[in-house]
């Protein structure tokens, strides 16, 4: 029995031994992104990201995992993102199974498409803050539907961490801290909001108080009591509808029951051996990675000079996004053509893209001419730094069995709409203006749009959103996702590159300076830390540079060498946060 026991004790030390390594974090400083023999999260939070490992310990997989820890992010982290918001939620399941789950949010049933128009003109103010700028939420619909088709877990057991952290409170951070200062002035406005987030002086809470959110611990413990019914048939959806009724919205308790999570088919794309899992529209994350990729294929990028390589890549985001302004939209309601992500449409593209020169594109791409009579994507069965700078956030998980998980979840810009609903604790969005509020009139993202996503009743709206799987040889080797509006689809685009084209660590793919090109305004936006060299050749070439700050927030899990599960957290992240 002496001998049993000291075996096992040794076999503890061990496994504590190989954890810390494989956190790879100081024992000062706080874990964004945890991996172990169990399984693997990377977040924005640590105490989200604990979250999710805590419900791995007791049992749970990567679902159960990256819910939880999306749930928590929408009480430590709620100016990103919330149950007052929307997700979509792509998983690989051990078995081999992908489901992407559409948990965007919808247009009210009294919506309109000139309901922001204003004397002939869009008043954006009216889609970003208040009464008018919510859909309905879906992310909590969304999550229940992913533990109760792939989780270990229920539901209830997957709520408590954040129950926990709403009840008892957390310590507000340097990045919350200014949301909550920037927004003070618009968050004031409405009572709910003011009731927790500035204080009694009408202030906003400073970095190190401790918040605690009463009302939200409340609404989750009757969501993990009553399941999404209490959300989208009780109590919630009530409270929602009398405030909206009282205030000018057009939210309703009819809306809410009426809500429903589309489970779509992802977009698979084939990349030198790797099959890319992407979501589909409404998002346009999955068709414009396939897009960017598959133009960038004919290149040896590892052997470019990184000019060069930056001045291909921006080439072909820009062509990326002068087509998502002109063909994406909700399949429901919009002919998204297929075609978009065809190999003949996709090399067409490419060969519009000069190697010394950039392109002045004042049209998108055709993609039905190069394949008539090709189907839509349809459902099959089964200031510039701060704007670009960390809006909504991502999770990713990964586990021992082999289940991958990306969530994409957001409220929009900060604090949402900047209303919570009095005695509900929970922020409500701002996807409305993800809308064309008015085709040609830029969003709070600078994105244009078309008649393809105009406001429609019960249309989900646009997104950037890029919840995204790698496959190698059938097996995942990568999940990634990022927050940071358009340049969501483009931080995406670089990780991949970065680690499976240029080989480099997962951390130092993350690390490595990023470019963004959306068509409109035509600028290549540029980190600051981009070589004076590097900077040069572009011009050379014709971009038109904009220098900005370090920006977005990717996570992303991967395989290493020896198969181990690598976690990483935007190594922007610290820096930001002290």
């Amino acid at each position: 029995m002496p001998v049993l026991t000291g075996l096992r004790l040794l076999f503890c030390l061990v496994l504590l031994l190989w954890c810390t390594v494989a956190h790879s974090q100081p024992a000062d400083e706080p874990a964004y992104a945890q991996a172990n023999t169990r399984g693997a999260v990377a977040t924005v939070h640590p105490l989200a990201t604990r979250a999710g490992m805590d419900v791995l310990a007791k049992g749970g997989n990567a679902v159960d995992a990256a819910v939880a820890a999306a749930v928590a992010l929408g009480v430590v982290d709620g100016h990103n993102s919330g149950i007052g918001g929307g997700a979509f939620v792509l998983i690989r399941t051990a078995d081999g199974k992908l489901l992407a789950l559409d948990g965007r949010e919808t247009a009210p049933a009294k919506a309109h498409r000139d309901m922001y128009v204003v004397d002939g003109e869009a008043d954006t103010s009216l889609s970003q803050m208040g009464p008018l700028a919510s859909g309905v939420p879906g992310s909590v619909l969304a999550y229940e539907m992913a533990i109760e088709q792939a989780g270990a877990k229920v539901y209830a057991d997957v709520l408590a961490p954040a129950i926990r952290l709403a009840e008892e409170g957390f310590e507000i951070d340097n990045i919350f801290a200014g949301r909550l200062a920037r927004s003070a002035d618009r968050l004031a406005r409405f009572d709910g909001s003011r009731a927790v987030l500035l204080g009694p002086d009408g202030n906003p809470w400073p970095r190190g108080h401790t918040l605690v959110q009463k009302d939200l611990a409340n609404t989750l413990k009757a969501i993990a009591d009553e399941g999404s019914d209490y959300f989208y048939q009780g109590g919630f959806a009530r409270a929602v509808d009398q405030w909206m009724a009282a205030n000018g919205g057009l939210l309703s308790a009819a809306d809410f029951a009426g809500y429903k999570v589309i489970a779509r088919s992802p977009i698979l794309f084939d990349y030198r051996g790797y099959q890319v899992v992407g979501f589909p529209p409404p998002s346009s994350g999955g068709v414009h990675t396939a897009q960017i990729l598959g133009m960038l294929e004919g290149h040896d990028l590892k052997a470019l000079k990184d000019g060069e390589r930056y001045h291909l890549i921006g080439e072909a985001m820009k062509l990326a996004f002068a087509d998502r302004a002109h063909w994406l939209g909700d399949p429901d309601f919009t002919q998204v053509p297929k075609a978009l992500v065809s190999r003949d449409y996709i090399a067409a593209q490419a060969g519009r893209i000069l190697l010394n020169r950039a392109l002045d594109v004042t049209e998108p791409g055709d993609p039905l001419a190069t394949a008539e009579g090709e189907p839509a994507i349809t459902d099959e069965p089964a200031s510039e730094q701060d704007l670009f700078f960390k809006h909504t956030t991502h999770i990713a998980a990964a586990d021992a069995a082999g289940n991958w998980v990306a969530i994409t979840t957001t409220v929009n810009t900060d604090f949402g709409s900047k209303v919570i609903v009095p005695g509900t604790g929970v922020v409500m969005n701002n996807q409305m203006d993800d809308f064309s509020v008015q085709p040609g009139v830029p969003n709070a993202y600078g994105l244009v749009g078309t008649e393809a996503n105009s406001v429609q009743p019960g249309k989900r709206p646009l997104s950037s959103m890029s919840p995204t799987i790698v496959l190698k040889d059938g097996k995942p080797v990568m999940t990634v996702g990022a927050a940071g509006g358009p340049t969501i689809i483009t931080q995406v685009v670089q990780a991949i590159i970065n680690h499976l084209d240029l080989g480099l660590p997962l951390e130092e793919a993350l690390a490595k300076s990023r470019i963004h090109q959306q068509w409109r305004p035509d600028m290549l936006f540029v980190e600051a830390n981009m070589p004076a060299g590097v900077r040069q050749e572009l011009v050379s070439r014709g971009h038109k540079l904009k220098e900005m700050g370090p920006y977005g927030s990717t996570q992303a899990i991967a395989l290493d060498a020896q198969g181990t599960l690598i976690a990483v957290s935007e190594p922007r992240l610290k820096a930001r946060n002290k």
